[in-house]
């Protein structure tokens, strides 16, 4: 089988591959909320004790998705080097916004670089971005493989929206801009569950350890509403415009990036029309 000539489509999930994206999620899930779960009695409900597990649980499973992709897509080196090639300039984009109202720059590219290359390596892309410029900002902490998780969620999010065959330009641009600013608010939330049980949070907003799941909820979106809104909205609204403004170039020169690193170039052979049985087939 081979695929469109000049076309280069995302790559898609196989079976092994959705296995393990699926296990790292639940593992992910279990992660975030299960301080929600912890009795009242209970001594820690931080995620100091957890990270390094979670850490731990976590590359395997990277690598497991980086594997299985590449053995249902049959594909060579020079995507894996293309992978590690976007994951050094998100890198490289993350210290640029930090600290500075929410502007962060790599967020759009995680959008972008998930939207061509599907969503099993754009979990993977999104995961070691963070986890090089955590070490490239002396951001290594407890909060490490959470944010990696979240960061994969959100580049992943982006290879699942539609038509990734046949939408093209304006229309394209707009669905990926409306995802970042929506996504980039949801990666704030994500990582606020992750620190709200052991920051004390404004009257009434306070994480309750043993009170019922509703009602720590509620809690946690006053949260949300009265700590981190306006930095997330600066995140998604930079997301939006370098989108809008450069997504189109940059999209194509993704694009362009992985027909030559062969993604989704399989190797066949067939035989020349009006050949005599017998003859050798040639390859294309």
């Amino acid at each position: 089988m081979t695929s469109r000539r000049g076309v280069a489509r995302p790559l898609r999930l196989g079976p092994r591959a959705v296995t393990a994206l699926v296990l790292i999620s639940v593992v992910g899930v279990l992660a975030f909320g299960w301080p929600l779960l912890a009795d009242s009695s209970a001594a820690v409900t931080s995620h100091a004790a957890d990270a390094p597990w979670l850490f731990a649980a976590l590359l395997p499973l990277l690598v497991a998705v980086v594997v299985a992709t590449i053995s249902d897509d049959g594909m060579d080196a020079k995507a894996v080097a293309m992978l590690g090639v976007l994951a050094a300039v998100g890198a490289a984009l993350r210290p640029l916004g930090a600290g500075t109202a929410g502007l962060e720059p790599m967020f759009f590219l995680m959008v972008l670089s998930g939207r061509v290359l599907g969503p099993g390596f754009g979990f993977v892309l999104g995961s070691v971005t963070m986890f090089a410029s955590a070490l490239l900002t002396g951001g290594v902490g407890p909060w490490m493989p959470f944010q990696m998780l979240s960061m994969g969620w959100f580049a992943m999010g982006a290879g699942l929206l539609p038509g990734p065959d046949r939408l093209r330009g304006r229309a394209e641009l707009l669905m990926l801009s409306a995802y970042g600013f929506l996504a980039a608010f949801a990666y704030g939330t994500v990582m606020n569950l992750y620190g709200w049980p052991i920051v004390a949070g404004p009257t009434g907003a306070s994480f309750v350890p043993g009170d019922p799941v509703h009602e720590n909820l509620v809690r946690f979106a006053a949260y949300v509403l009265a700590t981190s809104l306006g930095w997330d909205l600066g995140r998604a609204s930079l997301t939006v415009v370098l989108t809008l403004t450069v997504g189109g170039t940059l999209l194509k020169a993704l694009r362009r990036a992985t027909r030559r690193a062969n993604f989704e170039a399989q190797v066949t052979f067939e035989a020349p029309a009006g050949s005599r049985d017998g003859e050798a087939p040639h390859r294309t």
